[in-house]
């Protein structure tokens, strides 16, 4: 068995087994459907590798094959004793633990002085009417869910991300009232001239 830890998406795999078995195409349309894709990258060739080393690795097995008509026969996989024992301590660790993130976020608000005031308030102003549209959306998903008694449980991970994307939204519109009322004033910090002259070359320059 292989000592590497699960993936997000070879969880997400053994998380929809953990209920039932089922072919990788049911697993895919579930992971739509319950919007697995806003946390996992899920694409229909890394979801079929996903569940081939899964197999390998002993976490999954076959348990049925299944035809309808002249479609392709379809492969239905159940979770192993092995795979439910890696799943719950894979599940407990990444609840427990905490891992250090690296969000490209940061590393643009490191450069906003740089990039100059016009610049930096034009880029967070776009950020910030993308975050809004999302927000929105993010709201009128909660609101279904909600609406159809989906217990709370089952998407926490989902009112964590509205949750979380809600907080940069205020942040940012904060951060951008701070910077165009100058109450975080810019330092000025002009753009670099480049060229290949050095300093003793354009000295020598100015005194022939």
């Amino acid at each position: 068995m292989a000592s590497a830890k699960l993936t997000p998406l070879g969880l997400a795999v053994l998380e929809l087994l953990h209920e039932r078995p089922m072919h990788p195409y049911e697993m895919a349309v579930l992971m739509r459907e319950r919007y697995v894709d806003t946390r996992v990258n899920v694409k229909a060739g890394s979801l079929y590798h996903t569940v081939e080393r899964l197999q390998r690795d002993g976490f999954i097995e076959v348990v049925d094959t299944q035809r309808d008509g002249r479609r392709p026969e379809r492969t239905v996989y159940g979770m192993t004793q092995a795979g439910l024992d890696e799943f719950n301590r894979r599940g407990r660790e990444l609840l427990g633990d905490l891992v250090k993130e690296y969000p490209a976020y940061l590393s643009g608000l490191a450069v906003i002085d740089e990039l100059g005031k016009e610049t930096a308030l034009l880029e967070l102003e776009h950020r910030i009417t993308r975050l809004r549209a999302n927000v929105a959306a993010d709201r009128a998903v909660l609101d279904h869910l909600a609406a159809e008694g989906t217990p709370e449980i089952y998407w926490l991970d989902w009112r964590y991300q509205c949750d979380h994307r809600k907080f940069e939204l205020e942040w940012t519109e904060r951060l951008h009232e701070d910077l165009k009322s100058g109450r975080i004033p810019f330092q000025d910090c002009a753009e670099p001239e480049l060229t290949l002259i050095t300093r003793e070359d354009d000295d020598e320059r100015k005194t022939s």
